[in-house]
């Protein structure tokens, strides 16, 4: 598996994070589901009704994207045009939208642009 350089990691990685946020505000727009977002650099976090919360981060040094929800942590690589689980090969809105589904209560989808 090639290596991105570090300019095309930043940029796949910040354009997943900004697809994620742009998927919850316009869940928030459209009164689907109050998802709260708080974004710090490499590091969004959704907090759900209840308390519970996913958390995505960048991890520059490996070229990866972390997400951590209640249900453990999930580690990807970006691999033939997707951000790939390291562990089992799912993609990361696929996993992502499990996720949320889950806490939510309600069946999300979160897919690429």
């Amino acid at each position: 598996m090639a290596s991105l350089s570090d300019v095309e990691y930043q940029r796949l990685a910040q354009a997943t994070l900004s697809t994620v946020e742009a998927t919850v505000d316009r869940w928030l727009q459209d009164d689907v589901v109050d998802i709260d977002p708080q974004r710090t650099g490499g590091l969004l976090e959704l907090s759900f009704p209840g308390g519970s919360k996913i958390v995505v981060n960048t991890q520059p040094p490996l070229q990866e994207l972390w997400l951590a929800s209640r249900d453990g942590g999930f580690h990807f690589k970006h691999h033939d045009g997707a951000w790939r689980d390291t562990k089992d090969g799912r993609e990361f809105f696929e996993v992502l939208s499990r996720e949320a589904s889950a806490q939510a209560g309600l069946a999300l989808r979160f897919q690429a642009n």
